[in-house]
């Protein structure tokens, strides 16, 4: 049985009989894949750029979010057409020794992924309720567990409760960023293509080759294969024609997150002589506080926390998923949550800098996304895979180019984290 399959899964002929009524139940995995590109470990990046070089580098963030729609609309299409997910598929097409080395280093992304999640909501509870770390990491575990416990119930409730953390982050910096003063002209200047010396340049592409995640490329095929079952080409592309709308919502929102925290920044504290370190999310927090004030800041903390608390959910989900789908075991969710989430408290127990855990954290990932990116892109081009829904010529291309463009990049800082 698939590791996302509900007994409350509904025939897509039953959805077509409601109507618009229907076809809104259709949206929600794209939003449970959209928290991956406003997990904790994008406020930092995205303060940082907006600190250290205003507006410049908005145009990245807009990039990278036409990349999420591109990828995650790819690996939705595939658990419609296939009926399974991707790493059922990694298991059916290739050796066993190569897909289970594909499993052992997704299982490190998944640890990895857990580790940002975590510390993440811990930083969060520390900064609105002083908290010690280490308690927040294990209050964030416990309440992963509780939202992955509403799947139990079925996937639309999970999906909900996801979608009801989003809003808190996407409510939290919109409004702040309709309180401050921003230029137009030079928001506007800021999607032109360019930068300013190679300390934008490296910017630039830490928030591109961090774009993609590859735990939500396996758990956005899974999210799909099975929600809404489909026994005719027609339903399939009803399907695939609603998963556009969702992924086009989720990652269109996801990214307009990611353009006001840059934006936030780019008015506050590009140029000030602001004393914190906006390159942490303490920093961030205080200098908030400083500039704006208090509603601001704790905006900000409340944001960070409904982060932590639905990515990590996210991610021990699809820790679960990978697993199901590589060597077809399933261990108890409270068993998985508590491995993935000991790597976390073993670091916020000794006292590790929690932004340095996070960018360390971030190179781990980017290890595991050509695994995910590259079998996605070389799946989804095969008729005999795909059937009718084969990618066209120019979606292959472009999908080619990213995946060249992602990886490239991630090559990038991996070696400057290493070498340079």
């Amino acid at each position: 049985m698939s590791a996302v399959r509900s007994a409350r899964s509904t025939a897509v002929a039953d959805v077509r009989a409601r109507g618009r009524r229907g076809g809104l139940t259709l949206i929600g995995p794209a939003f449970v894949a959209a928290i991956a590109y406003v997990d904790p470990g994008n406020f930092a990046t995205n303060f940082s750029a907006g600190s250290d070089f205003g507006y410049l580098l908005l145009w990245v963030i807009v990039g990278a979010n036409l990349l999420a729609m591109l990828i995650q609309g790819l690996s939705a299409k595939l658990g419609i057409a296939t009926g399974s997910n991707l790493a059922e598929m990694c298991r059916e097409e290739y050796p066993k020794p190569v897909s289970r080395g594909m499993w052992v280093q997704a299982e490190i992304v998944a640890a990895a992924t857990d580790l940002a999640e975590v510390i993440g909501g811990a930083v969060a509870l520390h900064l609105l309720f002083g908290l010690p770390l280490f308690v927040g990491g294990v209050i964030t575990g416990v309440v992963a567990f509780a939202l992955l416990g509403l799947h139990q119930r079925g996937q639309r409730p999970f999906e909900l409760a996801i979608a009801g953390l989003f809003a808190v982050i996407l409510i939290g910096f919109l409004v702040t960023a309709l309180r401050i003063p921003w230029e137009p002209d030079e928001l506007a200047a800021g999607l032109i293509p360019m930068f300013d010396g190679p300390g934008s340049l490296l910017l630039a592409t830490g928030i591109l080759g961090a774009t993609v995640m590859p735990h939500v490329i396996y758990l956005h095929s899974a999210l799909t294969q099975d929600r809404n079952p489909a026994t005719t080409l027609d339903e399939r592309r009803f399907l695939l024609r609603h998963q556009r709308i969702d992924v086009t919502l989720g990652m269109g929102l996801a990214g307009l997150v990611n353009m006001a925290m840059l934006v936030i920044a780019a008015a506050l504290f590009h140029g000030s002589a602001v004393p914190e370190d906006t390159g942490s999310l303490e920093g961030v927090h205080a200098a908030l506080g400083r500039v704006l004030d208090h509603p601001a800041a704790t905006a900000f903390a409340l944001a960070l926390l409904a982060s932590g608390f639905a990515s990590a959910g996210v991610g021990t989900f699809a820790g679960q998923v990978v697993m199901q789908g590589f060597i077809r075991r399933r261990i108890p969710l409270l068993l998985r949550r508590l491995i993935t989430l000991a790597p976390a408290l073993v670091v916020l127990g000794l006292g590790i800098d929690p932004t340095k855990a996070l960018v360390f954290s971030q190179v781990i990932l980017s290890f595991g996304i050509p695994f995910a990116l590259i079998p996605l892109v070389l799946l989804t081009r095969r008729r005999d895979v795909m059937g009718e829904l084969v990618n066209r010529r120019i979606t292959t291309v472009a999908a080619s180019v990213a995946a060249t463009a992602i990886v490239g990049l991630n090559g990038v800082l991996l070696w400057q984290t290493f070498v340079g």
